[in-house]
């Protein structure tokens, strides 16, 4: 079985990451004073990004199994309840 490798975990995505830092270093130290206003919008901004990025494994899986596990475990909860409220009228 072969593993896939990450694309961070090579040479250019290494490189990558060093180039952000470094230039993220410079932003901070050099324009800081522009910067630092404006940094609760950055971080707003990135919300819709980093959902993007997360939800990215859910595109190609299917989960029939799990919903109808989860479909199931609802009917047992609904019938459940259907029987307890029948016990409880009649008391």
């Amino acid at each position: 079985m072969t593993t896939k490798r990450g694309n961070w975990t090579g040479l250019h995505g290494t490189s990558v990451i060093v180039l952000i830092g470094v230039a993220l270093y410079f932003l901070f130290v050099e324009h800081a004073n522009h910067v630092l206003p404006y940094l609760p919008y950055f971080i707003l901004l990135l919300c819709p990004l980093m959902h993007l990025f997360m939800h990215k494994s859910h595109s190609g899986k299917k989960h029939d199994d799990a919903d109808q596990s989860i479909k199931d475990a609802y009917q047992r909860g609904l019938e459940e309840g259907r029987k307890q409220s029948t016990e409880n009228s009649k008391d």
